[in-house]
C-alpha cells in the first residue's frame, strides 16, 4: 500500500476513534483500494463494518440507490452521483460517515467528455453531504492511488471543518442558554423587589383580624333578653 495513503488513512481513523464514529465506503474506479487502506489498520472492525464496489451503473442503482435519472443526466463520473453513492452507503451501513469515489482511471474514457484522471469524491454524514473533484495525470495504477489519496485528504478536511462548525454551534447554543438563565435570574430579582416594595406601601396586608376582642371591650350586638 502506498505510504501516503497509509498515513492519510491513519489520520482519518484517529479522528473517527476519538469520537467513537464509524465509516463506510463506496467505490467504483478504485475497485476496493480505499476499503483496503482502512482494513490494513489494526482494529478496523471497531469502526469499519462494510463497503461496496459498484463498478457498473446498474450496481450503483441496485446496491446504493443511485437514481437512474441522475446517472443518465450527469453521468456516473459526476458530483451528483458521488453524493448519492455516499448517501446510499451511509443509509445501508448505518455508519456515521461515508466516502465514495467515482472517476476515470484510464487509459480510455469510455467516450465521455470527461478527461482521464478526473475523479469525484462524495463525503456524507448524517447531517451533511458534499462532493469534491480533481484531475490527476498518470497511468491507470497511478490514478487509482491518487484518487484514494485525494479522497482521504478531502475527507479529513471536510470532517475537520464539520467538527469545527459543530463546536462553534455548541458554544453558541451554550451562550444563548446562559443569557436566558441570566435573564430569568434578573427577572426573579426584579419581581422580589416589586413584591417588597408593594408590602412597604400597604403594611395592612401584613395584619390579620383574629376576631378576639380586647379585654373589657364589649362588641356584642344586641342585649340578652329574658322572656317571662
Amino acid at each position: 500500500m502506498d505510504e501516503d495513503i497509509q498515513a492519510a488513512a491513519a489520520r482519518l481513523v484517529r479522528r473517527l476513534k476519538e469520537g467513537g464514529h464509524t465509516i463506510t465506503v463506496a467505490e467504483s474506479c478504485t475497485g476496493g483500494l480505499l476499503a483496503s487502506a482502512f482494513t490494513d489498520i489494526a482494529g478496523a472492525s471497531n469502526w469499519f463494518n462494510q463497503s461496496w464496489v459498484t463498478y457498473s451503473n446498474d450496481a450503483m442503482v441496485s446496491e446504493l440507490n443511485v437514481d437512474s435519472e441522475t446517472l443518465e443526466k450527469h453521468g456516473a463520473v459526476s458530483a451528483k452521483v458521488a453524493i448519492e453513492m455516499a448517501k446510499g452507503a451511509l443509509e445501508q451501513s448505518n455508519a456515521d460517515m461515508a466516502i465514495s469515489i467515482t472517476g476515470i482511471a484510464g487509459p480510455g474514457n469510455d467516450s465521455t467528455t470527461k478527461k482521464v484522471g478526473t475523479v469525484y469524491v462524495g463525503i456524507a454524514s448524517n447531517t451533511w453531504a458534499n462532493a469534491v473533484s480533481t484531475q490527476i495525470g498518470g497511468n491507470r495504477s497511478e490514478n487509482k492511488i491518487g484518487f484514494v489519496h485525494f479522497a482521504l485528504l478531502s475527507a479529513i478536511e471536510l470532517w475537520d471543518d464539520a467538527m469545527e462548525k459543530a463546536e462553534a454551534n455548541r458554544k453558541k447554543l451554550a451562550e444563548i442558554e446562559a443569557e436566558k438563565e441570566q435573564a430569568r435570574a434578573a427577572f426573579e430579582v426584579e419581581r422580589a423587589k416589586r413584591e417588597a416594595a408593594a408590602k412597604q406601601s400597604a403594611p395592612w396586608q401584613d395584619e390579620s383580624w383574629s376576631g378576639d376582642s380586647p379585654e373589657g371591650d364589649d362588641e356584642s350586638i344586641g342585649e340578652e333578653v329574658e322572656w317571662n
